[in-house]
């Protein structure tokens, strides 16, 4: 219920609409000259920042590995209990060996993100980098060594592999990593590719038919700690080839190392190996695509390094995983990562909530840099186009001023002023600013009234009289 004292419902629509009439809104010209700019540039910052952004990882990684009962695969496994911590699902996809994993990183139809590959395999080791190649793939460090092991049968001590030109040799099947070590130091030896006794057997086939007498040799790239090296070295009349070469050949194949397996290392009761073993050994590298997201990359990074962290027989603990004698371009993730460790919101926040803060970090880029200064700078920018405007018209009356200043006027001339004066008058009380405005505004009418009064005095003066310039001062402005 109303009260007296309230308006009436019809003054109250009057006096909204009254309110409404003063409500400033910018003209078309103001738009396009500082508030289309201003939201283009604005706007253009944060597309800008967006177009540079990453997009939020995913949780899925596929991986390819190898042979489901070789070292690459047992290493995955564990890699897939650590990112599964965080959230991240790591699909495993056996392989034939390194060759193939390889193939699937560079072939888009695969679906792989990273893979295992043994050295040797890449354009940095051997030199001849595929076309794109040095962009597409990146190294995340070598993962640990994996010796050249040449398991043979019988009492003879061999020591060369020229020595095992005649004898059939076990070296693994196409498409394995395997295979393409073997026939490089075959060939460095002088023994050709296309030898009748090379078989394509490899892991548990091979170490049946080596047992079985079906073989006389096994070729085969593993690290000391995998069962079948150990199952090997423990079984009477095998033993391992001592490479005498061992040190040739680590200078004649950069990516291969002379290692020593020391003996007894692995039975000390029972002294195997019954004496020291020259080997050579290649590293093991974790090897991704360029386009993997930088949060995955360090994901894969902290596995690595809890899983490779440990000692071993070649070497102790903290050596791996390295980011030197990589057989590709070591991922800038990677660098980052040996350099100064996990990123700075992962050492103290969860994975999800670390990437999702690191974005949003991302986007106060274009709000420090242009939306403050937007906020700071326009209106003043606003506020100066708009005495502008009232300014020009206060030139226009100097301007008139000055004339009647400088020379007696005619009857028409006068006229003519006092029409300009009209004129001045309405484009002033039509100017559409904001009631900020008002009081410049309404001086300026002021002193047009008071040029308006000087004109009209001189029109009253008597036509004989001379008609000097008066030169009376205008009132100040409040």
């Amino acid at each position: 219920m109303s009260t007296p004292s309230d308006p009436p419902p019809a003054a109250a629509a009057q006096r909204k609409r009254r309110l409404e009439a003063f409500r400033h809104r910018p003209s078309l010209r103001e738009l396009c000259l500082i508030w289309l700019p201003t939201l283009l540039l604005v706007g253009g910052a944060f597309w800008l920042t967006y177009h540079f952004v990453k997009p939020a990882p995913p949780d899925f990684l596929a991986i390819s590995t190898g042979a489901p009962d070789g070292a690459y695969h047992q290493y995955a496994l564990k890699y897939r209990d650590i990112l599964a911590r965080d959230g991240v699902r790591l699909e495993l996809k056996p392989s034939s060996g390194s060759v193939e994993n390889l193939a699937r990183l560079k072939d888009d139809a695969a679906n792989v993100d990273a893979a295992f590959v043994q050295g040797g395999l890449g354009p940095v080791s051997t030199g001849t980098p595929q076309p794109g190649e040095e962009t597409q793939l990146r190294s995340l460090g070598n993962l640990s060594f994996e010796a050249v092991w040449v398991f043979t049968r019988g009492k003879k001590e061999y020591t060369r592999l020229t020595e095992l030109q005649s004898l059939k040799v076990a070296i693994g099947p196409p498409g394995s990593g395997t295979r393409k070590v073997a026939l490089d130091l075959f060939a460095a030896h002088g023994v050709p590719a296309g030898n009748p006794g090379f078989s394509p057997l490899s892991g548990r086939a091979a170490i049946d038919a080596l047992k079985a007498g079906q073989l006389d040799a096994v070729f085969l790239i593993a690290s000391p700690e995998a069962p079948s090296v150990r199952d090997l070295a423990a079984t009477p009349g095998l033993k391992a080839m001592s490479f005498a070469n061992a040190q040739a050949i680590s200078r004649r194949f950069p990516y291969l190392t002379a290692v020593t397996l020391v003996r007894g290392v692995f039975d000390l009761n029972a002294e195997l190996p019954a004496q020291d073993v020259e080997l050579v050994a290649t590293r093991a590298n974790l090897v991704i695509r360029d386009d993997l997201h930088p949060a995955l990359t360090y994901l894969l990074l902290q596995a690595a390094a809890e899983v490779h962290a440990g000692p071993g027989l070649f070497h102790g603990a903290g050596t791996f995983p390295a980011p030197a004698g990589a057989d590709f371009p070591l991922a800038d993730e990677a660098q980052r990562f040996y350099k100064d460790g996990r990123p700075f919101l992962q050492r103290y926040l969860p994975y999800w909530l670390a990437n999702l803060v690191q974005r949003m970090i991302v986007f106060l880029i274009p709000i420090i840099g242009v939306v403050v200064p937007v906020v700071k700078f326009v209106p003043g920018i606003v506020t100066w186009r708009r005495r502008q405007r009232i300014n020009r018209w206060y030139g226009e009356l100097k301007f008139l001023e000055l004339e009647l200043a400088a020379r007696a006027q005619t009857r028409e001339e006068l006229a003519r002023h006092l029409r300009r004066l009209e004129d001045i008058e309405t484009a002033v009380r039509d100017m559409n600013l904001p009631l900020d405005f008002a009081d410049r505004l309404y001086t300026l009418r002021q002193h047009v009234d008071y040029v308006r009064a000087r004109l009209h005095a001189l029109q009253a003066e008597p036509s004989g009289a001379p008609r000097a310039a008066a030169s009376h001062p205008a009132p100040e402005a409040t």
